[in-house]
């Protein structure tokens, strides 16, 4: 999930810092230790490391790795095979698996797992618990994220063998590092799309501590195979949004969040013992439920209005207004302009995002389309007016401040914009079932840093659904065949033939910049803002070892896993 921000409009600040510092010291007191019957050594305040991640309502208890609703666990409680990050190239790092090979065709991914690994319930990890997840996988589609359309063997307690009928070497990250292992005794009697996990069992360096609505706490495991991690605990708080996390972060109470905050520039000297670090990964779009013929329903399911929208966006503005300038330049084809930028095609007209709107082009795609603009200033067509609602969480501030600033540019060009706040649970759920027209979020990059992953995932048919079914990825509900044809050419072609690959991106880019179900903004400046004084060992740019932002799961786990309290 995505929790980059949040915040209710802002109160009178000296009222609210104190109210904040007291809610989230009180919750912090209230559940360091573990909750009877769970494993871990009590926890004190200087080894508990408080987090934000955005949440603003109540916790609605759900560790199932599987469900979009998911609260936490993956990395923590869930490991995966290795340990693999889209934020660098690093060899992936072992896990439950310690060696991996492929045979020369791509068709055949051998792993060698560890001997010494028990569950957190005190079952031994085997090679059959591998064999399990991904049979699951298999048998249970809309759970199937990833993908995996292969078989998968034990040839002993510690060795497994997956084997495809094609070339699968672009699987490799996902399945070796973004699919969490869940034990067999234990989920051979549950149905995953539906069971919530409020127990959940794991091989990971923590586990479920004590629980409340307003935070829940994970505890170190004593029995972690590679050694109890030095941070006791975990603290998770709801407060009410970014305005509050930047007060508890004034007040110290709480360690890591992910956000903006006031003078952002000035972390370390307007927030004492503090600093911050901004990648820009994620880009941010306005995701429409874009396919009339799967059930979608608005204006947003012409292309025309898609692509008006996109041109008449003041995107330097609104990065000022509402990101404080740590947003970056987007390409229309979602490959990262920093990293990627090789890899967009050269038919692309116009490989970046405009920086200032082009009010006619937007008004000359509208009227080519049919919208006649009536007299109070807005488009209409058949009767409908060119009303749009786009979905956002209460307290997602800056992405409020987005939407506020995006509405007046709209209105400029004869569109009306309007925005829905609803909690988290109720924004996920829409977007699942297609319950919206537009939505603002953030695009992730997948497994690994090669836009295959962020395609595959967003804009490939299987991962999405009618409306009113779930889709468990393309949310746009965007379908085209050349897409998928293209998907499945790349899911077979060797990472090294550039050429071979750079022939789909660009049937992929030219389709998807044509449609447009999902509106780029700009590539968001993810900002975090950590505990230095409290705790060392925090990524750096010289030592990007982690995605470091809280709701990022598995890199929150190894970031966890590699700091070290102070004392302080």
């Amino acid at each position: 999930m995505f929790l980059n921000s949040t915040g209710s409009r802002p109160r009178r600040r000296t009222w609210v810092v104190g109210a904040v510092a007291a809610a989230a010291t009180a919750l912090l007191l209230a559940g360091c230790s573990p909750s009877s019957g769970s494993s871990g050594s009590s926890a004190s305040a200087a080894d508990t490391l408080v987090a934000y991640t955005g949440q603003s309502g109540d916790y609605q208890i759900n560790f199932n790795p599987y469900s979009p609703s998911s609260i936490g666990g993956i990395g923590t409680i869930y490991e995966s095979l290795f340990f693999v990050t889209n934020v660098n190239t690093d060899a992936y790092k072992p896990l439950l698996g310690t060696e991996y090979s492929w045979n020369d065709d791509g068709t055949q991914l051998s792993v060698t797992l560890r001997d010494d690994v028990k569950w957190s319930d005190g079952e031994a990890f085997t090679a059959d618990d591998v064999v399990f997840t991904f049979k699951q996988l298999i048998d249970t589609p809309s759970i199937n994220n990833g993908g995996f359309d292969g078989t998968v063997e034990a040839t002993d307690d510690t060795h497994v063998v997956f084997t495809w009928d094609y070339a699968a070497f672009v699987s490799g990250p996902t399945l070796l590092g973004r699919t969490p292992i869940v034990p067999e005794h234990i989920w051979k009697d549950i149905d995953p799309t539906t069971n919530v996990m409020e127990k959940p069992v794991g091989t990971g360096p923590y586990t479920l501590g004590n629980f409340k609505a307003q935070a829940f706490t994970l505890v170190s495991n004593p029995d972690y195979w590679d050694g109890e991690p030095a941070v006791k605990a975990v603290r998770y708080l709801s407060l009410s949004g970014n305005t509050a996390g930047a007060d508890a972060l004034a007040a110290g109470t709480i360690d890591w969040q992910t956000g903006p905050v006031p003078d952002l520039e000035n972390v370390s000297t307007t927030y004492p013992g503090y600093e911050a670090i901004t990648i820009p990964q994620n880009q941010m779009a306005l995701l429409t439920c874009s396919s009339a013929s799967l059930g979608c329903v608005g204006p947003q399911t012409d292309p025309a209005v898609r692509q008006a929208v996109y041109y008449a966006l003041n995107r330097d503005q609104v990065n000022s207004l509402a990101f404080q300038n740590t947003a970056s330049e987007m390409s229309p084809t979602f490959a990262l302009t920093t990293t990627q930028k090789d890899l967009i095609s050269p038919a692309i007209a116009e490989p970046i995002a405009p920086s200032a709107p082009d009010e006619a082009k937007a008004a000359g795609l509208l009227e080519g389309a049919g919208w006649v603009k009536g007299s109070d200033g807005v488009y209409a067509k058949d009767g409908e007016k060119l009303s749009l609602t786009v979905e956002v969480v209460t307290g997602w501030t800056d992405y409020i401040t987005a939407i506020d600033t995006m509405a007046q540019q709209l209105k400029a060009v004869g569109i009306d914009l309007k925005v829905s706040q609803s909690s988290w649970n109720e924004w996920t759920d829409k977007k699942g079932k297609g319950n919206y027209q537009l939505a603002i979020d953030s695009l992730g990059q997948g497994a690994a840093s090669d836009p295959y992953y962020l395609y595959d995932k967003y804009f490939n048919t299987a991962f999405t659904a009618p409306v009113g079914e779930v889709a468990p990825q393309n949310v746009a509900r965007f379908s085209d065949p050349e897409v998928d044809a293209a998907l499945a050419v790349l899911k077979a072609t060797n990472p090294t033939d550039t050429a071979a690959r750079q022939a789909q991106f660009d049937i992929i880019q030219a389709k998807i910049v044509a449609d447009m179900p999902y509106i780029p903004i700009m590539t968001g400046g993810t900002t975090s803002e950590f505990h230095s004084e409290k705790f060392t060992g925090w990524p750096t740019l010289d030592d990007l070892y982690a995605f470091p932002a809280i709701w990022a799961s598995p890199d929150n786990a190894e970031i966890f896993k590699s700091l070290k309290p102070t004392g302080k």
